[in-house]
């Protein structure tokens, strides 16, 4: 009989405005690892979730459109075992969550591409591959 994680560690992926970079990181988690984790996202001034997040985020199979921006302050009392800034101001202006373990890993905002939209999509690709290749990595050892 299998039985289901019920204690899973709890982690928040915090970015400035909770539109991509923190957006895709939950969206990959939750496929990834979710039996293992409960997944959030939240922004330092959130806004809305970028629709080219959700797009490049559906090309590998991953639907992320029902997620919505969220502001870390919904968070302040959630206990959580790993807060993780994925944008440099994020970690700057990132509140302090008691008990977990702050991890910085920055990457580029694909938001502020430009050019056509081909170029912003690869942009968007980029980043999603970026943050998927460093959870894989991050997250496969503490899974175990």
């Amino acid at each position: 009989m299998m039985h289901k994680k019920n204690n899973k560690k709890k982690v928040l992926f915090i970015c400035t405005h909770n539109s991509a970079r923190s957006q895709m990181a939950e969206g990959l988690l939750k496929i990834l690892f979710g039996d293992y984790y409960d997944v959030h996202s939240a922004g330092t001034a959130p806004s809305s979730i970028n629709p080219n997040a959700i797009q490049v985020m559906k090309e590998i199979g991953i639907d992320v459109s029902s997620q919505r921006s969220k502001n870390v302050s919904e968070f302040i009392d959630v206990q959580f075992d790993y807060v993780i800034t994925v944008c440099d101001f994020a970690k700057e202006s990132c509140p302090f969550f008691p008990g977990g373990i702050i991890i910085h890993k920055g990457f580029k905002d694909p938001a502020q591409a430009d050019g056509s939209q081909e170029d912003i999509l690869r942009e968007f690709r980029k980043s999603r591959d970026e943050i998927k290749y460093w959870l894989t990595e991050a997250f496969t050892l503490k899974a175990d």
